[in-house]
């Protein structure tokens, strides 16, 4: 086996609808393990589909990370059908944009709920299945934001930065036998991203990623491109698996160099 890439077995991939999470199934399904999508949009079933058509034992699952009682059920059901997870990729998140003093709660509860209990929920019901085979390994997707402050999204960041901390905190308590690390992207070209855009459908929207804006603190972008959503996803591959057997506890960004490495 290539230590460059993932021991196949059995993965679950959270948010794997569309963009990142589509993208990180994708990667995994190439590296050969049987893929359980998951998704609270029906959606997920096209993603199963395309895993499909490449070749892939895979199965779809309709559930909501942020209700506990869902996900016992969607990743019972996931062992069910592919075996035991060896790989979970947490990717489920949700966006809810506005300064501090104007956001509803609605959106606060709602960034919370998905974007950190979300990572609770799986890592939880997941993590006590793996610790008790001893072995798996676990990787979050955050975001920068978690790491450096953006206006009008410190309800995102702070439950970004709360989904870092939990997969950190079981890092630290499944270890040796799982490991847990998390990668933060910055700008990705997914709907997610071009929702923020002027218009979604111009991929001009980018530029202003770019180049940054001194109106908001936001720096641009040193490489001069935002990224694909297998870039990050190639990200995910590589702690997922064998050749990244000695890391843990890590975060790796994927954003150009637009937070300058803090």
């Amino acid at each position: 086996m290539s230590l460059r890439t993932p021991e196949p077995g059995a993965a679950l991939v959270t948010g794997a609808a569309r963009g990142i999470g589509a993208a990180v199934a994708l990667a995994l399904a190439e590296a050969g393990h049987r893929v359980a999508v998951l998704d609270r949009d029906a959606g997920v079933r096209d993603t199963a589909d395309r895993l499909r058509d490449l070749g892939a034992e895979t199965h779809a699952l309709v559930a909501d990370v942020s209700d506990a009682g869902q996900v016992g059920e969607a990743v019972a059901e996931a062992e069910a059908a592919l075996g035991p997870t060896e790989v979970l990729a947490n990717v489920a998140g949700v966006l809810r944009t506005g300064p501090i003093l104007e956001l509803a709660d609605e959106d606060w509860a709602a960034c919370l709920a998905t974007n950190a209990s979300g990572v609770w929920h799986v890592g939880r019901a997941v993590g006590h299945r793996m610790y008790a085979r001893g072995r798996g390994s676990i990787v979050t997707v955050a975001s920068n934001s978690a790491a450096v402050p953006r206006v009008g999204m410190a309800a995102y960041a702070a439950s970004k930065a709360a989904a870092v901390m939990i997969t950190r905190g079981l890092g630290l308590e499944l270890a040796p036998a799982v490991r847990c690390n998390v990668v933060c992207p910055g700008s990705t070209d997914t709907p997610m991203q071009r929702a923020l855009w002027p218009d979604p459908d111009d991929g001009a929207g980018a530029a202003g990623m770019i180049t940054g804006s001194l109106d908001s603190y936001r720096l641009g972008i040193p490489l001069g491109r935002i990224a694909d959503p297998a870039d990050v996803a190639d990200a995910v591959l590589f702690l997922a698996g064998d050749a990244s057997r000695h890391i843990t506890l890590q975060t790796l960004t994927v954003d150009g160099g637009a937070t300058l490495g803090a």
